[in-house]
């Protein structure tokens, strides 16, 4: 598929969004309101709309057979800390803040785990489809047994990316 084939793929299915959120769901969730998934994440206190990537994401995994997400606060603090340490580094890595179950140990009772990171993307929507685009980073969202995520962006003007993402998933 083709970047422009798939660019307009993304952009119809997130124009259906907001249409989802007007039929009874369920999977107990609504979208947010607003484009945080279009929102511009290239500045110093931009932060990623949370629960538009939760929405976003649990829509595509219910659209493939896997349930939706919640969000947890404590894999939140842990996807900020590894975009905060990614951006600090000017380097984009899993292995920075220290392996993931290192860094998710005594955090939360969990089995599984998994990461996305990224760099450069400047919004949810880029980030989401590059993720989706590439096969490891698209099983991850869609592992059935993850059930709980966490997202953040750090951004650092002088870097080479600019723009740092990390998503982790837990069951």
């Amino acid at each position: 598929m083709t970047f422009v084939a798939s660019r307009r793929m993304f952009l119809l299915a997130a124009a259906g969004l907001p249409l989802a959120a007007c039929s009874s769901s369920p999977v107990g969730f609504t979208l947010s309101d607003g484009p945080g998934f279009y929102k511009k994440l290239n500045a110093t206190a931009a932060q990623v709309d949370a629960v538009a990537a939760r929405d976003m994401i649990s829509i595509y995994r219910t659209n493939n057979g896997a349930s939706a997400l919640s969000l947890d606060p404590a894999l939140m603090q842990a996807a900020q800390e590894q975009a905060l340490a990614m951006a600090r580094a000017d380097h984009m890595s899993h292995e920075i803040g220290g392996t993931l179950q290192a860094r998710l140990s005594g955090r939360l009772d969990h089995k599984t785990a998994t990461e996305n990171v990224g760099a450069g993307y400047h919004t949810l929507a880029e980030a989401f489809s590059g993720w989706r685009e590439s096969p490891p980073h698209n099983k991850n969202m869609l592992n059935a047994a993850m059930r709980r995520m966490g997202i953040a962006t750090a951004y650092v003007e002088q870097s080479k990316y600019k723009v740092y993402w990390a998503l982790i998933l837990t069951d």
